[in-house]
């Protein structure tokens, strides 16, 4: 586990699942999913998750992120052999070094373990179309 992770203070729900490696964790309560990286935690409440659908990572090399206040982008280690998705919800919370804010409808590009999915959809409510 990274070193310059924030430690996570408090989680709404019921603890369920939780997996940490190196660069990134996601943990996976009753109510939300915390999405960890160095110097920041991402609050993914469960009932704001609008869809997870599955992404393909095999031609990205970095994520572009862009709001009305400034844009920029992020260079990203993915993580070879794992599931990557996207994750599209209504509101977030980030939690890093200079405080606790509120982000607007926001998506996310995760590896997710396959429990952790089906933790997320069980606990979200969330179903499968085909």
């Amino acid at each position: 586990m990274n070193e310059n992770f924030i430690q996570i203070k408090s989680i709404e729900g019921d603890l369920k699942l939780s997996h940490k490696k190196r660069d990134f964790g996601i943990t996976v309560s009753t109510k939300e999913v915390v999405y960890q990286k160095p110097h920041a935690n991402y609050h993914l409440k469960l009932e704001d998750i609008i869809s997870v659908v599955p992404f393909d990572t095999s031609s990205l090399k970095s994520i572009a992120f862009h709001n009305r206040k400034s844009q920029g982008s992020e260079l990203m280690n993915m993580s070879a052999g794992m599931q990557h998705y996207k994750i599209y919800v209504r509101s977030a919370t980030v939690h890093n070094r200079s405080g606790i804010f509120t982000l607007g409808a926001v998506q996310f590009i995760l590896p997710i373990h396959h429990d952790l999915l089906l933790a997320i959809s069980k606990y979200g409510g969330l179903s499968a179309v085909i």
